[in-house]
């Protein structure tokens, strides 16, 4: 059985997985091990003009306004909305969608600053959190070793991307994420885990990954039962990357 989906304009087929808790990797590396292998360099296409949603998209951010977002403790978002971008404004704290979501198909393009400042995890560093719990690493990855799971795409202290597809700074990048979210039996205990795939400006950076739970800094935590839906979040992590371009389309069922 096979779902079709088009991810910007490339068209993959990925097979529909049935995975148990049981089958939840360890993984031989503990989080930010500096010994670990880098992803290999690629150059990807150049960056172009914002892909248009598809007609069962939910926009979430069309360039004008930030009506589909709220800070964390729920009042008005409070980063700088300009010229069809919104921005970090460090100090104003972290994004997050007015809905909730489980699995999803989600498109974001994003730009860290320009000139670089700070090097490995202090040069553009924010993320995208799927569920809140579930990080894809925003970072200015372009010429800036760091550690291979803190890298640009990667999933956030578990899997470093399969290559650096990293674009300039202050260039527009495209993250295309697919995400079968994780799913819990009556008792609260792990039914499936949660799957995700990643395209980086167009190119394959995490292929059909499980999650060994909630991502997190120096640790991984186990999976803890939560709701079916919960909010997307964009971190502020004190730079001011611009996001532009976000819409996303439900796969629940």
């Amino acid at each position: 059985m096979h779902r079709l989906l088009a991810l910007a304009a490339i068209a993959v087929v990925v097979p529909v997985m049935t995975l148990s808790a049981q089958q939840v990797p360890t993984i031989p590396f503990p989080p930010a091990d500096s010994t670990r292998p880098q992803p290999p360099v690629v150059t990807p296409g150049p960056a172009g003009a914002p892909v248009p949603a598809p007609s069962d998209a939910i926009v979430l951010f069309d360039g004008k306004d930030l009506s589909q977002w709220r800070s964390d403790s729920g009042k008005p978002a409070g980063w700088t909305v300009r010229d069809g971008y919104m921005e970090v404004k460090p100090g104003a704290g972290t994004i997050q969608t007015a809905q909730g979501f489980g699995s999803v198909q989600l498109h974001i393009e994003w730009a860290s600053p320009t000139p670089p400042e700070g090097e490995s995890q202090e040069r553009g560093n924010s993320g995208v959190y799927l569920m809140g719990l579930y990080e894809v690493q925003v970072l200015d990855s372009y010429d800036n070793p760091t550690y291979a799971d803190g890298a640009a795409a990667s999933l956030f202290g578990q899997y470093p991307p399969l290559v650096n597809a990293s674009r300039k700074p202050g260039e527009w990048q495209t993250y295309d994420i697919v995400f079968d979210a994780p799913t819990f039996k009556s008792n609260g205990s792990l039914e499936r885990p949660a799957v995700v795939t990643v395209f980086h400006n167009g190119v394959l950076v995490q292929d059909h990954v499980v999650l060994t739970g909630p991502t997190a800094y120096l640790e991984r935590p186990p999976y803890k039962a939560h709701a079916d839906k919960l909010p997307l979040m964009l971190q502020d992590h004190g730079h001011k990357v611009r996001y532009r371009d976000v819409w996303v389309r439900r796969l629940d069922g």
